[in-house]
């Protein structure tokens, strides 16, 4: 079910000032593709939480004075290899041309996501 460009107009009024009021809620709020978990960084952080493991184990089988610095050095790597993997990073900037305007050229997320749980919700109804 389509809005009219009344309700359209009055809720961009209501996003503009929402983003004029608490602009770090409105961003939380807005989806954008590229803040999840990322498959990437599941990879790198799992095979630096390997490496870790085995500079471990290589601490452990080590008989010199060296041992724990070894064994401690490849738990902190095990750690920050979790740690990587289990993040989700930093959103991507994406940059807008000259020529555009700012909400011609990024997706209308806040907005966009709420017409679509509204159009599901109104689909789902018998």
């Amino acid at each position: 079910m389509a809005l009219s460009e009344h309700e359209q107009r009055l809720l961009d009024q209501l996003e503009q000032q929402l983003h004029a009021e608490d602009p770090k809620f409105a961003n939380s709020m807005a989806s954008s593709g590229g803040r999840g978990m990322s498959t990437r960084r599941i990879v790198l952080g799992a095979l630096m939480a390997v490496a870790g493991i085995a500079v471990l184990i290589l601490g452990i089988s080590l008989e010199s004075p060296f041992n724990i610095i070894v064994g401690i050095l490849g738990f902190m790597i095990m750690g920050a290899g979790m740690y990587y993997a289990t993040t989700k990073g930093k959103p991507s900037q994406e940059r807008v041309p000259a020529g555009k305007k700012e909400r011609e050229a990024t997706p209308r997320g806040f907005m966009s996501n709420l017409e679509s749980k509204w159009d599901e919700r109104k689909r789902d109804q018998p």
